[in-house]
């Protein structure tokens, strides 16, 4: 009852990092894709409709563009997830033997002695020869398998929730001030995704937060360029 209960905790785990991940991506995205166009048509005319509504063109666009974008990677992967659960089921059923020498060598290769790494494999291959061997060859957890439909609503969020952040400054601030304005949303809207996907991916929050600040920057700096010529 106890390994059951570990078991759920991580693949909720698992399932909340693939949620993560697609969010932090999406925000990021529809926070720089919305201050491009807001930066480009701004450069161009001075009509604040005209603005508004490329803006918010813009948001919904690439907060559907990113859910569906995730949901056939995610897609893509779970039906992977599943090809290999399908092909080692059948190796169990035609080369067993092939499929304990797989685990065996597996933890040999972690630092067990051949005999203990035969004595585990045998094990397992009387337990569960199906959840093991899809473990240990390619890291899937046996019906367990990430959810598209998850990425992609999280996905379709967050890129919504960022790129509200240069378009909302741009709306709210007085004429005068809505590029500054916008530019500090950006950098603090660029600032909060570099620092999610650093902890997320274990790396270090001040180098991606300069990172995409420095991005952020630099959309502005083209898009704007690219308004002007026109």
């Amino acid at each position: 009852m106890l390994m059951n209960k570990k078991q759920k905790v991580a693949q909720t785990m698992e399932e909340q990092l693939n949620e993560i991940r697609a969010g932090v991506l999406g925000s990021n995205d529809g926070i720089l894709t919305v201050v491009g166009v807001l930066f480009s048509v701004g450069a161009a005319t001075n009509n604040q409709f005209t603005i508004i509504i490329a803006g918010i063109a813009d948001l919904m666009a690439c907060a559907l563009s990113m859910a569906s974008g995730e949901y056939a990677s995610v897609s893509s992967q779970a039906d992977a997830e599943k090809v290999v659960v399908d092909q080692e089921t059948q190796r169990l059923l035609v080369n067993p033997s092939g499929v304990q020498a797989d685990i065996r060598a597996f933890y040999v290769d972690k630092g067990v002695t051949v005999q203990t790494a035969d004595e585990i494999a045998h094990e397992l291959m009387v337990k569960q020869p199906l959840k093991t061997i899809v473990a240990v060859k390619y890291d899937v957890q046996l019906g367990h398998y990430v959810s598209p439909w998850s990425a992609a609503i999280s996905s379709l969020i967050c890129a919504a929730i960022g790129g509200a952040f240069p378009l909302l400054a741009m709306v709210l601030a007085p004429v005068q001030w809505q590029f500054q304005a916008t530019i500090a949303a950006t950098a603090v809207a660029v600032s909060l995704t570099g620092y999610a996907s650093a902890v997320l991916g274990h790396g270090f929050p001040k180098t991606a937060i300069i990172r995409n600040v420095i991005i952020g920057m630099l959309t502005i700096a083209i898009h704007y360029g690219i308004g002007r010529l026109f």
